[in-house]
């Protein structure tokens, strides 16, 4: 009883994370939250005890995914910039 009480918990805790990613505009914030719903998600395989799909969950949804779109946004900021500096150049 217990058990289907933190599963229940888990998944409308995830569905409330997920509304908020979708609900959320910058993409920023929208890469932070990625990185909570995937620890979340993470969660839920743990609670439905598939330990070795949490873990997997963990490298990839949490932390390999969020770092790489972060580091393109910073990419796409740096040319941004570059392009402005050269435009008022000229």
């Amino acid at each position: 009883m217990i058990l289907l009480l933190i599963q229940l918990w888990a998944l409308l805790l995830l569905a409330a994370a997920a509304l908020a990613l979708v609900l959320t505009r910058a993409p920023r914030d929208q890469t932070i939250g990625l990185s909570f719903y995937g620890l979340l998600l993470a969660l839920m395989f743990f609670v439905f005890q598939a330990p070795d799909v949490a873990l997997s969950q963990i490298v990839v949804g949490a932390v390999a995914l969020p770092m790489l779109i972060m580091l393109g946004l910073a990419e796409v900021r740096r040319h941004t910039r570059e392009r402005e500096r050269e435009n008022k150049k000229k």
